[in-house]
């Protein structure tokens, strides 16, 4: 069977801090996601580029965030979900195989806050894998509606028998994520929480992994100084046998 490993990370635009304070992280972010070592990331909110930020670091890369993160011989699908005065930011997947296929769908529920899925069909070794990265909303009722639009797309756009992963940050802590997504075939990697949020003292798991047609065989977020200094979320890395059958 094939090993995966899978790593989602909320990386806070790139940018910690508030105000004249504020410090890019973006480089320490790019070392970060070497260390992962992982076949396939997740990553939200991700700019592709923002006019004031870029006048404001002296060092802001050239490169839209997810291409300036990706590893050598990595392939990036980027797509928007939020447009705003000065940019634009939303979702990523970087991969060690090749990607065969992307689309993206709105899951904006209201006009304060723009969400969206993206989806890609990645090769991996004779198997097709689905890969689903998500941003929920930030109030409950918002969270339900967007579960019940992740399920339905699931059902419209991805075979029953293919192998797929959905991962990102679900802004929830209780149960209602995995009781909804255990519906559609989804389960996590584990049991027990692996807190994510905040990063400095991590108390809930905001950040998780779910799949379908794959053994989960553990979950972990790395752990010191550098990591809650880069965001306001520590990275998930869960790791899975593929065993959907071959394509």
């Amino acid at each position: 069977m094939t090993r995966l490993r899978i790593a989602t990370y909320n990386i806070h635009k790139g940018v910690q801090g508030l105000g004249p304070n504020r410090r890019l992280e973006i480089h320490n972010l790019g070392h970060a996601v070497e260390q992962f070592e992982a076949d396939i990331v997740c990553l939200q909110e991700v700019r592709k580029m923002h006019r004031r930020e870029a006048a404001y670091f002296t060092h802001w890369p050239e490169q839209a965030q997810a291409d300036f993160l990706a590893p050598e011989g990595y392939h990036v699908v980027y797509r928007t979900n939020a447009i705003t005065r000065h940019g634009e930011h939303g979702n990523a997947i970087l991969s060690c195989w090749p990607v065969l296929s992307d689309q993206h769908e709105d899951m904006s529920d209201h006009r304060f806050e723009q969400r969206g899925l993206l989806h890609a069909e990645v090769h991996v070794e004779g198997h097709s894998v689905h890969v689903v990265v998500v941003h929920l909303g930030l109030i409950r009722a918002s969270r339900v509606r967007q579960l019940a639009q992740l399920a339905q797309y699931i059902e419209r756009e991805i075979p029953a028998h293919a192998a797929l992963l959905v991962a990102g940050d679900f802004n929830d802590w209780g149960a209602m994520v995995s009781q909804a997504l255990v519906r559609v075939g989804l389960q996590s990697c584990s049991a027990t929480p692996t807190p994510t949020f905040p990063a400095r003292l991590p108390l809930v798991q905001f950040d998780h992994v779910y799949a379908r047609g794959m053994v989960p065989l553990s979950q972990h977020v790395p752990r010191g100084r550098i990591w809650w200094r880069m965001s306001d979320h520590l990275p998930l890395i869960a790791e899975f046998e593929l065993t959907a059958p071959q394509v």
